[in-house]
């Protein structure tokens, strides 16, 4: 079970949470959505190259909504814990390249080599199928904090 993360403590700066400044674009029933800003923590960062945050095209992220109000362009923090993040990456693209290099090696066993490399691609279709039937149980898992800035 996932703990909540305690914003009050997270006010300060800690090396246990990512933080990100983004600006409210959209405010609905259950989410809001943030436009994240560049961030300069992105470049000592050592996942940047497997995290999309870090590209340059401006990157857009739901959160659940809390009970605290905000506003459209409204300037806020966003808050993910470390291993969190780390977690992400591991189910978007190291998971996947181990499941496709297994395949491909077993595969290649009993089939020509053109057949085996193209099941191993052909086998992340029905994995990123589940990730995608599975949405609403990574969004509780990565739950995504969200602080008013000072």
């Amino acid at each position: 079970m996932m703990e909540k993360l305690d914003l009050d403590n997270y006010k300060e700066t800690n090396n246990s949470v990512l933080k990100h400044t983004g600006i409210v674009s959209k405010i609905s029933k259950d989410s809001i959505t943030v436009s994240l800003l560049d961030n300069l923590h992105c470049e000592a960062c050592h996942a940047k190259g497997a995290c999309g945050v870090s590209d340059s095209e401006t990157k857009e992220i739901e959160v659940v909504k809390t009970g605290e109000n905000f506003a459209v362009n409204e300037t806020v923090q966003i808050l993910l814990k470390k291993e969190l993040g780390l977690k992400a990456v591991f189910w978007a693209y190291v998971f996947p390249f181990f499941l496709l290099i297994f395949t491909l090696l077993i595969s290649s066993i009993f089939l020509k080599e053109w057949m085996a490399g193209l099941v191993s691609l052909l086998v992340l279709i029905p994995y990123y199928v589940m990730l995608h039937v599975l949405n609403d149980v990574f969004k509780k898992a990565f739950r995504i904090s969200i602080l008013k800035n000072s």
